[in-house]
């Protein structure tokens, strides 16, 4: 091939030297940063031989010349371009200062989660491989299967022990990511994680019935109390407790000197941000969130299916920052007085938003070219549809931006309908296909109808919105 003549006509069709601001590549990529897109003759990108596909994503424009192909174009096309070699993360970099403040909110959750997202779908498929074994009337009337079958009961049970590690300890997985990402040591991050759910601590699943009974226990540091309580299962107050620990860390690198940096440093870091942590961060995090579901409560009461829609279409969002584990204490406190209220209706609603990000993420697995993200696509497709949208929701959704605008139209469609018909559960669990064996008995015929109207509607707008101009993540 003649390399010089091929990178001679890339980068005349996207916009000339002028138009490139930083270039590297990875091992079937060329990754561009250019500094106005819109100069990009795509068709005449399209067109070329070389060009197995473009896709832009996180400020960098990529164009896949595949492997042993792309390193010698890019050795001719930096010295064309008249810029130096950079490392991907140097491109990574540039590429972030040109998004929106928006764009970078969300990819800084992206590369947080896309990390620990293996861990996250195992424990997932776990969940509801266990719920299987577990629920009554699935395969046998009347009895689950480890019911009808006593011999698999202790693998049952060692499942259902898999399933919750990753999500009792998540503020481990996403302290030592978090810190990481913000320029701080994962290791104490790691650490910071754990303090948050040791178990003496309350634990924060436990934490609605405790504080009910008025049997909160305190630190008493010289007359101010501390209350000790544990953030299993939360994303928000580990988020900013890293970014925290980071900067302090960092603070106290560029002022200890050398001799003392590797002892003062990460005692006083550590110990520093856990105060914060326990005495301001992670109570102001979970007063937010009892706030914010007061006020669903209400929405729900009084406005019928409209509320349904609303909750439907800022439940996904509210995952993001974890916010969504505030709905426990409203849910305990509805399956308390069930006699009264039904049931809950959050855990449908919940539904309907776990398949909505799978139908999208279903979706995506058949618009994606790249093998890899297709891989990811499937697998947290089906976790998804399982009841764990953390893996769609950030390692595709998210990253594609307009999977994640299909989904949470979708979830509040299918939200409005199901509130409409007064669809509550009886119990907590998967939300999702599992959640099935949950639903209060005459409801399971609308559950069932508005699953199947969250993933319609919901893969029909992913493929929609990946048709538009705009939606340019996706190769073409």
């Amino acid at each position: 091939m003649d390399y010089k003549k091929i990178a001679e006509e890339l980068l005349t069709d996207i916009g000339g030297k002028d138009n490139v601001q930083a270039a590297t590549h990875c091992a079937t990529r060329l990754r561009l940063v250019l500094r106005d897109e819109s100069k990009v003759d795509q068709a005449g990108l399209d067109e070329r031989d070389e060009v197995k596909g473009t896709f832009s994503t996180a400020g960098q424009y990529q164009i896949i010349l595949g492997s042993g192909i792309v390193n010698e174009v890019y050795k001719e096309f930096i010295k064309m371009a008249g810029i130096d070699a950079m490392s991907k993360e140097e491109v990574k970099t540039a590429g972030t200062q040109k998004l929106n403040p928006i764009q970078q909110g969300v990819k800084m959750l992206s590369d947080i989660f896309v990390p620990i997202i293996p861990a996250i779908v195992a424990c997932g498929l776990m969940m509801g491989l266990n719920n299987v074994f577990t629920a009554q009337d699935l395969f046998v009337a009347g009895k689950s299967l480890i019911e009808a079958y006593p011999s698999i009961e202790g693998l049952a049970a060692m499942i259902n022990t898999f399933s919750n590690a990753a999500y009792v300890f998540l503020p481990i997985l996403i302290g030592f990511s978090a810190t990481q990402k913000f320029g701080g040591n994962p290791y104490l991050g790691a650490v910071l994680g754990m303090l948050m759910v040791h178990p003496d601590l309350v634990n924060a699943y436990a934490y609605p019935s405790v504080l009910a009974a008025g049997e909160v226990p305190f630190w008493d540091i010289f007359g101010f109390e501390v209350a000790k309580v544990g953030y299993q299962g939360t994303v928000l107050p580990i988020l900013f407790a890293s970014y925290i620990l980071a900067k302090v860390e960092t603070f106290l690198h560029k002022r200890v000197h050398t001799s003392l940096d590797n002892l003062i440093t990460p005692l006083f870091a550590l110990f520093a941000t856990g105060f914060l942590t326990f005495t301001l961060v992670g109570p102001l995090t979970r007063t937010l969130g009892d706030m914010m579901t007061n006020g669903l409560v209400w929405l729900y009461d009084t406005t019928g299916a409209i509320g349904g829609a609303i909750i439907g279409f800022f439940y996904a969002p509210l995952v993001i920052t974890g916010m969504h584990h505030s709905f426990i204490a409203v849910e305990t406190q509805l399956l308390a007085d069930i006699a009264k209220t039904g049931g809950t209706f959050l855990f449908p609603i919940a539904a309907m938003s776990n398949v909505s990000q799978g139908a999208a993420a279903l979706a995506m697995f058949f618009i994606i070219k790249e093998q890899k993200a297709k891989s990811l696509a499937s697998a947290s497709a089906i976790s998804a549809y399982l009841g764990i949208t953390e893996p769609a929701m950030f390692g595709i959704n998210l990253k594609y931006r307009y999977p994640f605008y299909a989904a949470i139209i979708g979830s509040s469609i299918s939200s409005a309908y199901i509130t409409f018909f007064k669809v509550k559960a009886v119990a907590m669990g998967a939300a999702g296909l599992p959640g099935i064996i949950a639903i209060t008995q005459g409801k399971l015929f609308h559950y069932i109808i508005g699953m199947l109207i969250s993933s319609v509607v919901t893969i029909a707008l992913t493929y929609v919105f990946s048709k538009k101009e705009w939606s340019k993540a996706v190769k073409k």
